[in-house]
């Protein structure tokens, strides 16, 4: 039996029409408007904030079903390359809803949570923010909207599934650094008067720890309680194994215990110096290689690019302590810079001087 084609289906269509004596031009109308009907339908799912009333009205129509919010920016063109990822998990994530929104359009609610670069996406829940992606990185933004949008979902397999991935997801996290510590808001910004405690303590006694803020992720808040069978926070690791709470962090700093415990902080005059000297040549710019985020790091990128000498990058807006640290370790006050063999050569301005003159290849090569 031959498959009908859409063209030999509409011409069958038209006879069947024809001969029934229907009205065609007003069939037609009515087909036409049901199936712009049908596709609008489709992507209902994906949708445009442009004021804050706006964003929270989508909020609280999703209720419970995830929201992913795209906060992007005209000018960007990973934007609109991400808009088409979206676009397609979209298709196939019809429960949940995706939102673009303009960030510099709508400050407050960039401002509220923290928009500093684009793109970013933050993911809801309840109207509560849950996780987020910072950057154009197709695959994490996909593994976590297949992760959040299923948690919660009926049927036994797939909730086994899913705590068993936040199992190996909190595992990955605890051993993300020799010393973690999960608390409320960031090491910068405590959010809670233990949090800030042990925070001090920690500093106080020069150690070294990354941090993980439980407040931006509700699955990880819950699920750590159980995974280490400790009900409250802050919480701190050292070497993947739990250490405890403020109560035992403050009995091993009065012990001396503490240092052997966690690993010492090297000082931040040592850290720049082995971040310059990781490659021969060293770019701080806003962003990376792949998705600059400001348009004088996006230029220095490409002048270097064409040089065709090998570079590294190290993006100044994941790390507040090198970003403000190097202004002064160089007395350099903007962004970027760029390090051939641990020594500063400038940034933009100085790159260009150096193309034009024909010397930026040697420089880069350290021949001058």
């Amino acid at each position: 039996m031959q498959k009908l084609t859409s063209e030999s289906k509409l011409e069958y269509l038209r006879g069947a029409i024809r001969l029934s004596g229907c009205d065609v031009r007003g069939f037609y109308t009515k087909y036409a408007e049901r199936r712009r009907r049908r596709e609008k339908n489709k992507m209902a799912n994906l949708v445009e904030a442009t004021t804050n009333q706006q964003f929270e009205e989508i909020l609280k129509k999703a209720g419970e079903r995830l929201t992913v919010v795209h906060f992007q920016a005209a000018w960007a063109p990973q934007c609109g390359q991400m808009n088409e990822v979206m676009a397609e998990l979209a298709k196939q994530n019809t429960n949940s809803t995706f939102v673009k929104l303009e960030a510099e359009a709508v400050p407050e609610v960039s401002e509220k949570y923290e928009i500093a670069s684009v793109p970013t996406f933050v993911f809801f829940k309840g109207g509560e923010k849950v996780d987020r992606v910072d950057g154009a990185h197709a695959p994490e933004l996909t593994n976590k909207v297949q992760r959040l949008a299923v948690v919660g979902s009926p049927g036994g397999g797939a909730a086994e599934t899913g705590t068993t991935d936040l199992n190996q997801r909190l595992k990955k996290l605890i051993n993300a650094a020799p010393c973690m510590l999960f608390m409320k808001g960031s090491s910068q910004e405590p959010r809670c008067g233990f949090s800030r405690q042990i925070v001090a303590l920690l500093k106080e006694h020069s150690i070294q720890f990354s941090s993980f803020d439980i407040l931006s992720d509700e699955e990880v808040r819950q699920g750590l309680k159980i995974y280490s069978n400790w009900p409250t926070y802050p919480q701190m690791y050292a070497n993947g194994e739990l250490v405890g709470g403020l109560d035992i962090v403050k009995e091993l700093a009065e012990s001396g215990e503490l240092e052997n415990t966690c690993p010492k902080a090297v000082t931040l005059e040592h850290r720049l110096k082995t971040v310059i000297n990781q490659s021969p040549v060293m770019l701080f710019m806003k962003g990376n290689k792949e998705a600059a985020k400001c348009g004088f790091s996006r230029q220095t990128l490409e002048i270097l690019s064409s040089t065709g000498v090998d570079y590294d990058t190290f993006d100044i807006l994941q790390d507040e302590e090198v970003r403000q640290g190097l202004k002064t370790y160089s007395n350099w006050p903007t962004y970027p810079q760029l390090y051939v063999k641990g020594d500063l050569i400038g940034g933009l301005d100085i790159l260009k001087e150096l193309k034009e003159s024909g010397d930026l290849v040697s420089v880069l090569k350290g021949e001058s």
